[in-house]
């Protein structure tokens, strides 16, 4: 199993390519309780899309389960709205390694504060 130790600091740069380099191209990815979208372009894409709504996302790491199945990891992210306030929520990440990253990784989340 590849090193994800800075997968979450990738993600809390807001810079889409330094999330999407831990992605197999052929990803599948589901954030909340969205549509699948299938592929390492589409997923950087629609984190990029993601970015421009907030100004600023920070994981606080809870806890991690490792197994040849694949890895759970519990955190608290704070988003920070273009308002300046902060949202924090729990989540849950789901993610499998293939040959060539990342090849599926689901988000549960629950959005609603953030856009209330």
């Amino acid at each position: 199993m590849a090193d994800r130790s800075q997968l979450f600091a990738d993600i809390d740069s807001m810079e889409p390519a330094r999330f999407s380099q831990h992605l197999a191209e052929d990803v599948t990815m589901r954030f909340g309780s969205g549509e699948p979208i299938h592929g390492r372009q589409a997923a950087h894409d629609a984190w990029a899309g993601f970015c421009e709504g907030v100004d600023g996302v920070s994981h606080e790491r809870l806890r991690r389960w490792e197994s040849d199945a694949g890895t759970v990891a519990e955190a608290n992210v704070t988003y920070t709205k273009q308002d300046g306030s902060t949202v924090t929520v729990p989540v849950v990440t789901i993610y499998t390694e293939g040959d060539g990253g990342i090849d599926d990784y689901r988000i549960f989340i629950d959005l609603a504060p953030l856009f209330a």
